[in-house]
C-alpha cells in the first residue's frame, strides 16, 4: 500500500470505521467502478517471523477469501474481491450503512430489544445460517458483533467464511496467550473450548448465545472473567431466558435452551428447522420497531423492561479465585521469560517460569491456563538443558491438567503430549516415544487438518522415532511424505521444506549403511 492510502492502485483508503480483533475496517472508494466500498485490512504481525506460518496462512487467506466471495445470499455481506499488497491482506466488501446487534444493545444501554426486533433478526439470521451450513461452511465466530441491522431492517452476517483467519494471523485477542481456540467466550460452544472438530451446531449454540443477549440484554454466561466464561459454557446449564424475562414466548424460551445444549446432538438438527421454529413462534400482526421508523411520525419509544439481575459468580461455576495482585505483572514477566528464552539463556528462562508458575497459580489458580503455560515452558526449558526426566514429569502434569480442563483433543493439550514424546525419546524410551507420536499426529491431523505445521512436526517426530528404533525404510517414507506436503503447501524452496528434503537425504544414507551402522543409530534429531 502506498503512502497516499491506495490499494493495489484502484481502493483509497478514505476513514476507519473499525478496528478489532482481526485488523482495521476502513470505508475506502473504489476508483475503478467509482462506488464506495468497505476493506478490511490485516496485517499479519504474529506470524511474520514464521515464514513457514506466514506462507500458510496466505494461501488459507486466498482459499477462505474464496469461499466468503462465493456466498450469495441477501443476508450475508457481499465480498467484492480480495488480495495482499506490500504484505497486506485485504478483503473488499460491501459497505453496510446500519448498527451491528452489539452496538443495537449499547445504543439501548443494554435494555433488551422488543420481542418482535428479536424474532424478525433471529428468522433472518437463521435463514442466512441455513443458506451457508446448507454449503458447507461455518463461521465459528458468530456474535452480536458480526450481525448487522439495516436502515431498512435486513440482517446481514459478517466475516463468514473469514473469521478464522484473524486467529490465524494473530489478531484474535487470546484469551490467556496460550493458544485457545478461536472465538469469542461469551458465544464460543463447548465443542470450540475443547478444541474438538466442529460444525455447523457450533454455529447454532453460537447463535443461541446471540438471541439469549438479545432477548435479554445479557450473554447466558455474563460473569465477567473470561476463563470463568468458558468453564460456564462447558459445565454449566443456562437460566432460562424467561426468568429474567417473562414476556417472552415459552416457545421461544425452549429454542434458545435447545440451542444451547451442552451435546451438538442434543440441538436442532440444522438452521433450516430454527427457521422454522421462529416462523410459528413470531405474531403475523406484530411488526418490528424498524418498521414503525420507516413510517412517517416519530417512533415508539422502546420500552425499558427492569434490568435483569446477574447470577452470581459462585452459583455458576463454584469458587473461581481471584487475583491477589495484578495479572498485568504476571503479563510482563512472562514476557521476560520468553525473551530469555529466545536469546538462548535457558537456565535464567527457567528460573523465571519457575517463579511465574507459582505465582500464577497464587493469583488465577493451579488449573488456568497461564499458570499450565508457565509450567509447560519450564518443561522446555528443562529438556533444552539436558534435565529429559523432569521435563517429562513436568509435561505430563501439563498433559493431566490440560485433558482435565479443555479434553484431549485440544491444540494446548496436544502440544504438551508433543513436548512428553519428545523427551521419552530423550531418556531413550523409543517405543513409547513412537506410539505417542502417531497418537498426537493423529489426533493433530483431525483437529487442525494433515498439512497444519504442527501436524507435520509430529508426523516428523514418527520418522524420528522410526529412525531410532532401526526402522530405516518407513522413516524414509515418513520423512518423505513431511517433504511432499511441505513442498505442497510452501514451495520447493521454502527453507522447512529445504529442511525437510535434507531429513530424506539423511535418511537414505543412513539406509544405505544400515549393515555397517550401529544397531539404532540415530536418525535426523527430535526437535519440541
Amino acid at each position: 500500500m502506498g503512502d497516499d492510502g491506495l490499494i493495489r492502485e484502484r481502493y483509497r483508503l478514505i476513514e476507519r470505521i473499525g478496528r478489532g480483533g482481526m485488523g482495521e475496517v476502513w470505508r475506502a472508494h473504489d476508483e475503478a467502478l467509482g462506488r464506495d466500498v468497505a476493506v478490511k485490512a490485516l496485517r499479519p504481525y504474529g506470524v511474520a517471523a514464521d515464514p513457514a506460518r506466514l506462507d500458510v496462512l496466505r494461501e488459507r487467506f486466498r482459499r477462505e477469501a474464496r469461499v466468503a466471495a462465493s456466498l450469495q445470499h441477501h443476508g450475508i455481506t457481499v465480498v467484492h474481491d480480495f488480495g495482499e499488497d506490500d504484505g497486506l491482506l485485504y478483503l473488499v466488501m460491501e459497505l453496510l450503512h446500519g448498527r451491528n446487534l452489539a452496538q443495537l444493545l449499547e445504543d439501548g444501554e443494554r435494555v433488551p430489544l422488543p420481542v418482535p426486533d428479536v424474532l424478525d433478526i433471529a428468522g433472518q439470521v437463521a435463514a442466512a445460517l441455513a443458506y451457508t451450513h446448507a454449503h458447507g461452511v461455518v463461521h465459528r465466530d458468530l456474535k452480536p458483533a458480526n450481525v448487522v441491522r439495516l436502515a431498512d431492517g435486513a440482517v446481514k452476517i459478517c466475516d463468514f467464511g473469514i473469521a478464522r483467519l484473524g486467529h490465524d494471523a494473530g489478531f484474535t485477542a487470546r484469551l490467556t496467550g496460550t493458544g485457545t481456540a478461536m472465538g469469542t467466550p461469551q458465544y464460543m460452544s463447548p465443542e470450540q473450548i475443547a478444541g474438538d472438530a466442529v460444525d455447523h451446531r457450533s454455529d447454532l449454540y453460537s447463535f443461541g448465545c446471540v438471541l439469549y443477549e438479545l432477548a435479554t440484554g445479557t450473554p447466558p454466561f455474563d460473569v465477567g472473567d473470561a476463563w470463568a466464561v468458558l468453564v460456564a459454557h462447558r459445565d454449566t446449564p443456562p437460566e432460562p431466558p424467561r426468568l429474567r424475562r417473562p414476556e417472552l414466548p415459552e416457545a421461544f424460551d425452549r429454542l434458545v435452551l435447545d440451542l444451547l445444549a451442552k451435546d451438538p446432538a442434543e440441538r436442532p438438527r440444522d438452521a433450516s428447522v430454527v427457521a422454522k421454529r421462529l416462523a410459528a413462534i413470531r405474531p403475523h400482526d406484530a411488526a418490528p420497531g424498524w418498521a414503525g421508523r420507516l413510517a412517517p411520525g416519530p417512533a415508539a419509544p422502546r420500552p425499558r423492561p427492569p434490568r435483569p439481575a446477574v447470577t452470581p459468580l459462585a452459583a455458576l461455576t463454584g469458587p473461581v479465585p481471584r487475583p491477589a495482585a495484578h495479572p498485568g505483572t504476571l503479563a510482563a514477566r512472562a514476557r521476560l521469560a520468553a525473551t530469555l528464552r529466545d536469546l538462548g539463556r535457558t537456565q535464567e528462562a527457567l528460573a523465571e517460569y519457575e517463579e511465574l508458575a507459582r505465582l500464577a497459580a497464587a493469583v488465577l489458580g493451579p488449573d488456568h491456563p497461564d499458570t499450565l503455560t508457565a509450567r509447560y515452558e519450564a518443561g522446555f526449558c528443562l529438556g533444552r538443558l539436558g534435565h529429559a526426566a523432569e521435563a517429562l514429569q513436568r509435561y505430563e502434569e501439563v498433559v493431566a491438567a490440560r485433558t482435565r480442563v479443555l479434553g484431549p483433543g485440544h491444540p494446548d493439550t496436544l502440544r504438551a503430549q508433543h513436548g512428553r514424546g519428545v523427551n521419552l525419546g530423550r531418556l531413550g524410551r523409543w517405543t513409547e516415544a513412537l506410539a505417542l507420536a502417531r497418537e498426537v499426529h493423529a489426533a493433530r491431523a483431525r483437529v487442525l487438518g494433515p498439512d497444519h505445521p504442527d501436524t507435520l512436526v509430529s508426523r516428523r517426530e514418527i520418522a524420528v522415532a522410526l529412525g531410532w528404533l532401526g526402522h530405516w525404510a518407513q522413516a524414509c517414507e515418513t520423512y518423505q511424505a513431511v517433504a511432499d506436503a511441505r513442498t505442497r503447501v510452501l514451495g520447493a524452496d521454502h527453507p522447512a521444506t529445504v529442511s525437510a528434503r535434507e531429513d530424506v537425504a539423511n535418511c537414505l544414507v543412513r539406509l544405505a549403511s544400515r549393515q555397517a551402522a550401529p544397531e539404532g543409530g540415530r536418525a535426523s534429531g527430535s526437535i519440541d
